[in-house]
């Protein structure tokens, strides 16, 4: 049975999108975004737009400011400054296949996910509103 569910996560109008297709089960460390995933984990896509601003107000140009973005996850939706990210991926790289995350997922639980942009400087965006998903 295929499922579909599409959530839209975008920075600076506050949305995501999660689309995903049914499937099986999970396992235990973090993938990059040159890995396939797990065969059992469904695909579930993140999508996004960069954010208007960092998170000091400084304007952020997409073409020339941005290094990468960071995504976050939880099992809640309490995101702070010593975070690690599970994931770092290029502008290019958009959207992102939270799969590849596997095995660090299991199957049923609810994770929450957040992202940050990083220019070329270092400077770092605001959090984006949180969006959950499960597999």
């Amino acid at each position: 049975m295929i499922r579909r569910e599409k959530i839209m996560i975008v920075f600076a109008v506050l949305g995501v999108l999660l689309s995903a297709c049914g499937g099986g089960g999970g396992g235990g460390g973090v993938g990059s975004s040159n890995q396939e995933p797990q065969p059992s984990l469904p695909a579930k896509t993140l999508s996004w737009e960069p954010p208007a601003s960092f998170s000091d107000g400084t304007p952020l140009n997409p073409l020339a400011d941005l290094q990468d973005f960071e995504i976050f996850l939880r099992q809640d939706a309490s995101f702070g400054p010593t975070d690690q990210a599970a994931a770092v991926v290029a502008p290019a790289d958009r959207p992102f296949n939270l799969a590849l995350l596997a095995p660090s997922l299991s199957r049923g639980t609810i994770y929450y996910v957040s992202l940050r942009a990083v220019s070329t400087s270092g400077m770092k965006s605001d959090f984006s509103p949180t969006a959950s998903f499960s597999f």
